[in-house]
C-alpha cells in the first residue's frame, strides 16, 4: 500500500505536494526531498565547486527546508523560497569561514533547462551526437567554464540563479538585495563578456580568419 502512495506522490503536482508536506504528511516530505536534494546539490557546486563540504551544506540546506516548509504561504513560490534558502545558507558559510566566494564552473547542458531537466542531465548519455561532435561540445563547455570562471563574483551569481535555477528578475534582485535594473545591467554585461570569450573559439571551429 505504502509502495502505491510513493507512486502516487511521484507524479503529484508540486504545489499540492507541498501543500501535504505542510500538513505533516512524511511520504510527501519524503518526495519533496528527493525532488530537491540533486537540484540545491547542483546550486551549491556552481556557486562554488571548489568546496569539500558541499555535501553537508546542502543537507542543512535540506533540514531547514523541511523545518521551515510550513512558513511558505504560497507553494508556486516555492523555487524562489527555496534559493533563498540555499544562498542564505551559502553566505553564511562564507562568512563563518572568512574566505572568498570561489569560481563558478557551469556545465552548459544546465543552463536553460527546467528542474526536472536538471535532475537528470547528469546521468542520462546523449546517444543521438556522433563522437566528433560529443568532442566539440566537451572542448566548447571547457571554455564556457573557463569563461565563466573569469566573471567577478556578482555577475556569476546572477547567471546561476538566472540561467541555472530560472528565477526571474525580480526574484534575483530580492536574493542579491540589488533592484532588477542592476540585475539586468550585470546579466547583460556577463553574456557579452561569454560571447566575446567563446567568439575565437567558434571562429577557429569554423575555420574562420
Amino acid at each position: 500500500m505504502k509502495h502505491n502512495l510513493r507512486e502516487i506522490y511521484r507524479i503529484m503536482d508540486l504545489s499540492e505536494l507541498i501543500i501535504k508536506c505542510q500538513h505533516d504528511d512524511k511520504l510527501a516530505l519524503e518526495e519533496l526531498i528527493k525532488r530537491q536534494e540533486r537540484i540545491v546539490y547542483n546550486t551549491l557546486f556552481h556557486l562554488d565547486p571548489n568546496r569539500i563540504d558541499i555535501a553537508d551544506i546542502a543537507q542543512e540546506v535540506l533540514f531547514r527546508m523541511t523545518k521551515a516548509i510550513k512558513t511558505l504561504k504560497k507553494p508556486g513560490t516555492f523555487k524562489f523560497w527555496l534559493n533563498q534558502i540555499i544562498t542564505n545558507i551559502f553566505y553564511d558559510e562564507l562568512r563563518r569561514k572568512t574566505r572568498r566566494l570561489a569560481t563558478i564552473s557551469i556545465d552548459t547542458p544546465y543552463l536553460n533547462m527546467g528542474e526536472e531537466e536538471i535532475s537528470q542531465s547528469r546521468d542520462i548519455a546523449d546517444t543521438g551526437k556522433m563522437p566528433e561532435e560529443r568532442t566539440l561540445n566537451k572542448e566548447l563547455n571547457e571554455v564556457i567554464k573557463e569563461s565563466i570562471n573569469d566573471l567577478p563574483e556578482q555577475f556569476r551569481i546572477v547567471i546561476v540563479l538566472r540561467e541555472l535555477q530560472g528565477l526571474s528578475y525580480d526574484e534575483i534582485a530580492e536574493i542579491t538585495k540589488t533592484n532588477i535594473g542592476t540585475v539586468k545591467s550585470r546579466l547583460a554585461r556577463a553574456r557579452a563578456r561569454l560571447q566575446d570569450q567563446i567568439k575565437p573559439y567558434l571562429a577557429h571551429e569554423r575555420g574562420d580568419k
